[in-house]
């Protein structure tokens, strides 16, 4: 039995795949994107969130804190960093979930109970299981389980990935997933690096090989004002993606919003916007029509 780092498990979700699914989220990522909305997906650590608007100022967790890192203060609870070992006391004594910890181990056992329990609504809707992250081929034995175990009860499998790992791992992949999700950034690779932290060249290079494979593939592309919603970007993407093997495929555009500003504060961190910007109506209409040009069905979110 493999056991892995996860951070959230997501029932009922109806924009991770086809139908109603559960939703597997791995923690750890190698890409560190700017407009990330789920930056708690990014660290390899257990960390702590705070929400300031949900404290009720009762000090619980400042009188049962065990390394005294808790502080009330008129702007609400400082924890000091150097002090604290995020053994989630404070989230586990917090009545108001004002306190969380993001991060755990769980073993393959207990995450196929909890998807196990949401088969009549995955039925019903030809929904599955999806893996998402983070990245959730950065932690390989343990996703391959999964897959393994929701594969033998004929539970749909999607996989939500970056593809920037060994190109054997992606392949390994491939034999054992339904469907691919897979995020398409920016197509310059210079580019990719300034917004992501990493160059895509190994990207595009495992996206042509998974193709070759025969896999059912989903490119979604965040879509940013700023970033890649201009025509050159849309036409160099949308040439490469029609020219992969096997069916045209399915792209999701998923138009930018700054809704992870809130996930920010409750790392204790800023969230910099910068040149981020939601792309605008017409902007959306004119990336949309270049791909369909090229024979690519397009589709707005999910």
């Amino acid at each position: 039995m493999e056991s892995g780092f996860i951070f959230d498990i997501k029932r009922y979700s109806i924009n991770d795949g086809p139908g109603i699914r559960v939703t597997v989220f791995f923690k750890g990522c190698n890409l560190n994107c700017a407009w990330c909305h789920n930056p708690e997906s990014i660290s390899h650590k257990v960390q702590k969130l705070y929400s300031a608007n949900r404290c009720i100022g009762c000090s619980a967790c400042v009188d049962n804190c065990p390394q005294d890192a808790c502080e009330l203060t008129p702007d609400g609870i400082v924890t000091d960093i150097e002090l604290c070992t995020v053994c989630g006391t404070c989230a586990r004594i917090c009545p108001t979930t004002a306190s969380e910890i993001s991060g755990r181990i769980e073993n393959t056992a207990n995450i196929m109970k909890i998807i196990e329990k949401e088969t009549l609504f995955m039925d019903q809707s030809e929904g599955g299981v999806t893996f998402s992250g983070g990245e959730p081929l950065l932690q390989p034995k343990f996703l391959f389980e999964l897959l393994d175990l929701c594969g033998k009860r004929g539970i749909h499998r999607a996989v939500d990935t970056a593809g920037l790992v060994n190109t054997e791992l992606i392949l390994e992949a491939a034999k054992k997933t339904d469907l691919f999700l897979f995020d398409f950034k920016v197509f310059d690779s210079e580019k990719h690096k300034r917004w992501t932290g990493v160059s895509n060249e190994k990207i595009k290079e495992n996206l042509i090989k998974l193709a070759e494979t025969g896999a059912e593939i989903n490119i979604r592309i965040p879509l940013i004002s700023g970033v890649n919603d201009d025509d050159a970007n849309a036409e160099l993407s949308a040439q490469f993606i029609s020219a992969l093997a096997g069916d045209k495929k399915q792209v999701n555009i998923l138009p930018y919003h700054n809704i992870a500003r809130q996930k920010y504060q409750k790392m204790g961190k800023e969230f910099e916007q910068g040149e981020l910007a939601e792309p605008s109506k017409e902007r959306i209409e004119a990336v949309t029509n270049c791909f369909e040009e090229y024979g690519l069905k397009v589709k707005i979110g999910g």
